[in-house]
């Protein structure tokens, strides 16, 4: 056993005891640590070749949605400058900071409003995540909105955006949407308009220039895990996690607006 010597303060270790422990281990081999061995490489030049090779072909598989998506919408996404004259903007959510929009989102909401004030676009529709009664994304970017100009009446909430698929597929199938501007971050905008062009509609990005911090780099990386998921999407197109009716918002607003 162990103890602590009265005198010095310095660890009294007993021999017998330790002796009693070694045999306690060999009796009982379940109380003996797994030896850890380090990975062992290929040894002959042709098992190292193949390695490498099978290396480089998962890191193609993983970059080949992504690739395929920002050439694919490369030509459609620009800035609000180079936008096209859409009836409607379509806002993705970005997360929520004690009840406001986040930063990122906040970018997106002020390129949607300078649409509107521009006359690019004459209503838009928010789209985000409104699953708890205490998180409600729509509604704090309207709010956000209508502080900066956009009037309330010209605003549309979807509160099942839960992802960009689901977003692009309410536009179209609930709200009617046919052609948009869709706004989001650099990172995010290609594939939001691959998978809006997908749902049915005729869709346009902008790209909001954010600092190269480690928020962006994040969400870089982010989204070559999310581009698969959105490749499957873009091919089998099933339905949102929630659908439900028909909604008349978008029409309304924009009959509002011709008057």
């Amino acid at each position: 056993m162990r103890g602590v010597g009265r005198a010095s303060g310095t660890p009294v270790v007993s021999e017998a005891s330790d002796a009693s422990e070694a045999g306690a281990r060999r009796r009982r081999p379940w109380l003996r640590l797994p030896r850890l061995s380090a990975p062992r490489l290929p040894r002959s030049r042709r098992a190292r070749r193949l390695a490498v090779q099978g290396l480089m072909a998962l890191c193609v598989l993983a970059l080949l949605p992504a690739t395929w998506m920002r050439v694919g919408a490369d030509s459609r996404v620009g800035t609000t400058a180079d936008a096209p004259a859409r009836e409607v903007a379509v806002v993705f959510g970005a997360g929520l900071w004690n009840g406001r929009p986040t930063p990122y989102l906040a970018h997106r909401l002020d390129a949607a409003a300078e649409l509107y004030r521009t006359g690019k676009v004459k209503v838009v529709l928010v789209t985000g995540d409104n699953s708890r009664v205490e998180y409600d994304e729509p509604d704090a970017m309207r709010t956000y909105l209508t502080e900066r100009g956009v009037p309330d009446g010209r605003i549309v909430s979807d509160y099942a955006g839960f992802d960009s698929w689901d977003s692009c597929v309410r536009a179209k199938r609930i709200f009617g949407v046919d052609r948009a501007v869709l706004v989001s971050q650099g990172f995010h905008i290609h594939r939001a308009v691959t998978l809006c062009r997908s749902a049915g509609i005729d869709a346009y990005g902008v790209g909001v220039d954010e600092p190269r911090d480690s928020t962006w780099y994040y969400g870089g990386a982010r989204e070559l895990a999310a581009s698969g998921k959105a490749a499957l999407d873009a091919v089998l197109r099933p339905d949102p996690h929630f659908l439900g009716p028909e909604e008349a918002g978008v029409t309304e607003a924009l009959a509002s607006a011709a008057r």
